[in-house]
Order: C-alpha cells, then sequence, then structure tokens
C-alpha cells in the first residue's frame, strides 16, 4: 500500500465532504479513490466515514485520526522539498593540487555559482585525486598524466631566491637545462660551496614522474640523492630562500611565494593535466569548460592542441608560455 497515496485520499475527502469532489481535488478517479479508503479503513480496523446517510460524514475514528494523517502528509511534504532544496543547491567537490592560485579557483567557484552549482575545493595529493574520482567523493578533479598524453601541459619549473636588483615572481628569460645543475669546477669556491638539493612537492612526488626525473638527472651528471622530497612547504620556502635548495614548483606557485622561477628546458619534465569528472558528472560533453578554463589557469597550464581553447593565462610570463609549448 502506498500509504502517502491513501492518506491523501482520505484528507481530501474528509474536507470536500465527498467523494466526488476529492477525486477531482487529486486528479484521480472516483472509484480509485474509493478503493484507496476502503484499503485504509481495513488498515486502521475500522470505518473512517458513515455512507449511510445522504452525504458522507466523518466517523469518531476518522476525527481521531485526521490531525495524525495531516501531520504525516505535511511531514512528507517538507521532506521533499528539503530533498529538491538539497539537489539544486549540492556542493561538487572539486580535487586539486596544493599549490594552486588561489585567484583562479575563487574563479572557477564564481562560474560554478552562475551556473547555478555550488563549488567546494579540496587541496588532495595526486593520487588521493584520482581515487576520489573512482569512489564518487570526488565529483570533477585535476588529474596527473604524462605531459605527452595530457590534454594540458603546466611548466613546471625550479624557484629559488630572488635576485636583489630583479623581481621575485618573474620567471627566467630562458629554460634551464638539468645540466646546469651539476657542480662547477676549477674554482675553489664552488668546490667547498654545499650543492643545494632539488625539493619535490607532494604535488610531484608521483611515481611515474619521479622516476623520469631521477633518470633525467642520472643523464644529466647530477650527483645520486640530489631530488628529495620537500618537506612541509613553509620550510621548503625557507630553504629554498636561504640558498639551500632549488624547489620544483609551478610558476603560480613561485609568483604567490614571491621567489624567483625559471622553467625547464625539457617538456618531457612538465606537468600533464587532465580535468577527469566521476563517473555520471562530466554528461556527454565531459567537464565543462567553465569549469576546466579556471582550473587549468591555477596550475599555469595550457592546452596541448594548436588552435584549441585554453585556459585564462593573462599575466603569465612568456617563458612559462614557451616552454610549455616544447
Amino acid at each position: 500500500m502506498d500509504l502517502l497515496a491513501h492518506l491523501e485520499a482520505y484528507v481530501a475527502t474528509a474536507e470536500e465532504a465527498g467523494f466526488s469532489r476529492a477525486a477531482d481535488r487529486l486528479g484521480i478517479a472516483q472509484p480509485l479513490l474509493s478503493r484507496r479508503i476502503k484499503t485504509l479503513e481495513e488498515y486502521f480496523g475500522g470505518p473512517l466515514f458513515d455512507r449511510t446517510r445522504r452525504q458522507i460524514v466523518i466517523t469518531e475514528l476518522g476525527v481521531l485520526l485526521l490531525p495524525y494523517a495531516r501531520d504525516v502528509l505535511d511531514r512528507a511534504q517538507r521532506l521533499r522539498q528539503v530533498a529538491r532544496s538539497a539537489q539544486r543547491s549540492r556542493v561538487r567537490v572539486v580535487g586539486v593540487p596544493a599549490d594552486c592560485a588561489p585567484a583562479a579557483l575563487a574563479r572557477a567557484i564564481r562560474a560554478g555559482a552562475e551556473q547555478g552549482i555550488t563549488l567546494g575545493m579540496r587541496e588532495l595529493p595526486p593520487l588521493e585525486r584520482e581515487s576520489g574520482l573512482a569512489d564518487g567523493s570526488l565529483a570533477y578533479a585535476l588529474v596527473r598524466t604524462a605531459p605527452e598524453r595530457a590534454a594540458f601541459r603546466a611548466p613546471a619549473g625550479l624557484a629559488s631566491a630572488p635576485e636583489p636588483d630583479a623581481a621575485g615572481s618573474r620567471a627566467g628569460r630562458r629554460g634551464v637545462h638539468l645540466e646546469e645543475l651539476r657542480p662547477r669546477r676549477g674554482r675553489t669556491a664552488d668546490r667547498t660551496a654545499p650543492t643545494p638539493s632539488l625539493l619535490l612537492l607532494t604535488e610531484d612526488q608521483v611515481p611515474s614522474y619521479e622516476d623520469r626525473l631521477t633518470r633525467a638527472a642520472a643523464r644529466a651528471g647530477l650527483p645520486e640523492g640530489r631530488i628529495r622530497p620537500a618537506g612541509p612547504t613553509a620550510t621548503a620556502l625557507a630553504e629554498t630562500l636561504a640558498g639551500r635548495a632549488l624547489l620544483l614548483c609551478s610558476e603560480p606557485f613561485a609568483r604567490q611565494h614571491g621567489v624567483r622561477w625559471t622553467p625547464l628546458a625539457d617538456p618531457s619534465l612538465h606537468r600533464g593535466y587532465d580535468v577527469g569528472a566521476a563517473q555520471g558528472r562530466g554528461g556527454p560533453q565531459g567537464v565543462p569548460d567553465w569549469l576546466a578554463t579556471p582550473l587549468m589557469s591555477a596550475v599555469g597550464a595550457l592546452p596541448r592542441r594548436r588552435g584549441g581553447p585554453g585556459p585564462d593565462i593573462h599575466g603569465e610570463d612568456s617563458a612559462a608560455r614557451l616552454a610549455a609549448r616544447g
């Protein structure tokens, strides 16, 4: 028995004092309404209406149960309203790297609001973003992939202490090769000076990327053990500013923290990104452009497809744009 439908028939009949008017009010046939009243009377174990008179009259049992029936229907109606409201305003969680540009994420949130969608940004490591898409805890996520296969490529570069006569957030004029990081020979100062470590943020602690970087460092002749995890971001930045380390990061991250940044010349060492959607979220056209564009801007990424739509990269340095295109 559909209890709510049967209670609606009961309340409408009581309020309209007639089966025909109640059936018209509910938009159903009178025989169906009568059957529902009959079924409900069997359920409650007594008549709800006295049908022996010319006009039906509600019985004492009907009077007793009427306020409770109205309360059940009222609560069910409020429950449906809450459910509809929750569906309209539900938060869709987006998994993003911890080193995204906040202004670009704010643009994504604003774009979502214009679409009637509330977005919640959650900073997660790369592997957790992938698992979040798989288990449905994330609606969308920036997914790391090899730059040669990715839809977008974000230039990776080395952050160092800013020079006194240069703006700290400006990118270098040309890309840096790993060979240039080898210890120099021939001068005592160079031999005795400590060799800066190359620090990897959590975003770059992806097995496939670490293996690629380690192989490239070996080919470049860098000492073994030169590359290590960065640890807490504040500590990594302190080591970088003190000149004890070089921090591998994106250009937006370097700009945000006021350090000098130079892109890596090898495009195979850049970050590759796709915007992934949980199953059933992307729709037939995949991830919407209004979301993909600011997310790509947040990590300083550019589309690999020549002539394709790209993110809003106004203000990004030309060296970063050229490096991203390899």
